[in-house]
């Protein structure tokens, strides 16, 4: 396998860090949400992405443990719930609750531990202090520990680059006249009351936003683990920074084997925005949509291209959707008996290609083609009703197998029996129809509509589908 990976610039060949136990371990982090707001869809794109790539790495025979943390302490959170009227730490609470339940509704369920910044104070203070002992850090008085970025002869290895530029996503509490370098970062914020705060060694306050993350990886995974993933405007200063930190407080490098950052997701061709009125709640949109169809828009496009969404691309991939869950349908209701060479051919040259895609980058798009080319070439024998039971049983095994990894495909819709009641409503406009009664057809149409469910005419009769 191979992944385009951020720190060489080009597609390497995917070789996990071998692990003491000699199991077949893949170790995964990926930069979490800062809980003081609802996850909108372009965080949908980076999690969704992940829970894919993680569980085809299972699918593959890995050991995937796959970390997550959860930044629960915030400049942005204190701000939003002195607005509010409530503690921070109940805000993030709430908060974190409410993200929990959005990863449940996409089913996102790869994730192998979420780790709290507040439940790993002491790793915090820990990495902070060993920092200071190393003299990689400096003390402000009445403001912070910071990292000297001039010790760490590497930092900008990541981005290229060792300024900020104005896609970047940057840290809150990192901006003092009396630091030493323009770059340097803040390891930990000195506060007191009424901001939540601990004690340390080196004075009362709280977490910087770039340590949290190394004193957790360091935590489960020690100084190096195989794949860091998140969005592309975390690569600067924030994964530049962990890099600092973790590789020249152990000396080893590189801290991360592997680096992807997925494309940035806009709508309508531009970047969301509350004030443009094209922020989208991903809550929300999950109440008008299922979320398969969101699955689906997301991993069709390349992991780490840019992709854009719009009403007019929803469309095509609720359709692109239901000829999936369609063809599913069709299979899993086969029951021919002929079993033609060219069908078992068929599946062969496909299960090969669309794996050979994924083995090349996860590229989604390309396997997706794959697949939508094989759906047209098992059609043209459905309709003959020329494919036998066993073969049909094995294709329908297949996309089970591939929505593993990719949950497309609403199976407990497509195994869901059709109530006897609505049958005997599709036979009735039948009925109307061959006998020209077109405004009773209709009505009988919308009857059926208002009970979950559409029928679509064809050749061999009506079809039913719960919507």
């Amino acid at each position: 396998m191979k992944i385009y990976n951020t720190l060489s610039g080009k597609k390497d060949e995917f070789k996990p860090i071998k692990k003491s136990s000699g199991k077949k371990r893949v170790n995964i982090f990926v930069c979490g949400p800062t809980v003081y707001d609802y996850s909108h869809i372009g965080h949908a794109r980076t999690y969704i992405v992940f829970d894919a790539i993680a569980k085809y790495l299972k699918f593959q025979g890995y050991d995937v443990f796959y970390l997550q943390n959860i930044t629960d302490l915030d400049d942005k959170i204190i701000e939003r719930a002195r607005q509010k009227g409530v503690s921070p730490a109940d805000l993030a609470t709430a908060f974190t609750k409410e993200y929990l339940k959005d990863m449940k509704m996409l089913g996102i369920t790869a994730v192998s531990k979420y780790a709290r910044a507040t439940d790993y104070i002491k790793e915090i203070i820990n990495q902070v202090k060993r920092l200071l002992d190393k003299n990689l850090a400096y003390k402000i008085d009445g403001d912070g520990i910071y990292f000297n970025i001039a010790k760490f002869k590497d930092y900008g290895k990541l981005a290229g680059r060792t300024a900020l530029q104005a896609e970047d996503s940057v840290s809150r509490i990192d901006y003092s006249r009396d630091k030493k370098n323009r770059g340097d970062f803040c390891l930990w914020k000195f506060c007191s009351d009424p901001e939540p705060h601990w004690p340390s060694p080196f004075g009362e306050g709280r977490p910087g936003w770039h340590i949290e993350d190394t004193a957790i990886t360091e935590k489960f995974f020690g100084a190096q683990y195989d794949i860091h993933g998140a969005a592309r405007d975390l690569i600067f200063p924030h994964h530049e920074a962990e890099i600092a930190q973790m590789e020249a407080l152990s000396g080893k490098s590189p801290m991360a084997k592997y680096w992807m950052h997925t494309g940035f997701l806009t709508v309508n061709g531009q970047k969301m925005a509350k004030s443009l009125g094209n922020f989208i709640v991903l809550n929300d949109f999950l109440k008008r949509c299922p979320a398969n169809y969101l699955r689906f828009f997301i991993l069709k496009n390349l992991w780490h291209s840019p992709v854009d969404y719009s009403e007019s691309v929803l469309i095509e991939v609720r359709a692109s959707v239901e000829k999936m869950e369609e063809f599913v349908k069709r299979i899993r209701e086969q029951k021919g008996k002929t079993s033609p060479k060219t069908v078992t051919a068929l599946m062969r040259s496909f299960e090969k290609d669309f794996y050979a895609e994924l083995e090349d980058n996860f590229n989604t798009p390309r396997a997706f083609a794959v697949l939508f080319e094989f759906m047209r070439g098992v059609n043209q024998f459905l309709d003959s009703g020329d494919i036998s039971k066993k073969q049909s049983g094995g294709i329908y095994k297949l996309f089970q197998e591939i929505n593993t990894v990719f949950g497309i495909i609403d199976f407990k819709k497509i195994n869901k029996p059709i109530p006897e009641a609505i049958k005997k409503l599709a036979k009735e406009r039948e009925k109307l129809r061959e006998s020209k009664e077109w405004q009773k057809s209709d009505e009988v149409r919308m009857q059926i509509e208002k009970k979950g469910y559409t029928v679509q005419d064809s050749e061999k009769g009506p079809v039913i589908r719960s919507i």
